[in-house]
């Protein structure tokens, strides 16, 4: 990945949680609940996930900035979904847990020399070091990743509503 595509992919991760709330704008609270399959995410749960997973990504990408070689934490995210019964947590503080995280690394992102983004850690589910590189790509698609889901769910609920 070159500097420029790089730029590009942080700036887009910059820009992660205002592009959620867009989309959020655009869903009723009603859907929020909706589960288009029983193991699926409904919208409400996928806002907590974000705040765990944008935590988790903020501790990772400072790992990878501070020790490069290091070992990340892994975790199951479907576990984490279950057992922290995410339907009963606010949905409010996920969405400010997620606009600092990414506020706050985004900043140090791009304070960072372009020899840091040559370091890379180990991770528990893969066999080859996990790049910085790995990161930025997975971390700038995140969000958007998780809105095409959001849009899914409300679209899928909508058919239900006739």
């Amino acid at each position: 990945m070159d500097k420029q595509e790089r730029d590009s992919k942080i700036e887009l991760y910059g820009r992660g949680y205002d592009l959620l709330k867009a989309a959020l704008a655009e869903v009723p609270r009603e859907a929020w609940l909706f589960k288009p399959e029983p193991k699926e995410w409904s919208i409400y749960e996928v806002l907590i996930h974000l705040a765990d997973s944008e935590s988790n990504a903020a501790l990772r990408a400072r790992k990878l900035i501070v020790e490069p070689g290091g070992t990340l934490m892994g975790y199951d995210q479907d576990k984490w979904a279950n057992e922290l019964n995410y339907h009963d947590q606010s949905y409010e503080d996920a969405l400010e847990t997620v606009r600092l995280v990414r506020k706050t690394t985004y900043e140090l992102l791009k304070q960072q020399p372009e020899e840091v983004f040559e370091h890379a850690v180990k991770h528990p589910e893969y066999e080859e070091p996990y790049t910085f590189e790995q990161w930025i790509d997975s971390y700038s698609a995140h969000i958007p990743g998780h809105i095409e889901q959001i849009q899914n769910n409300y679209k899928l609920w909508r058919d239900t509503q006739g």
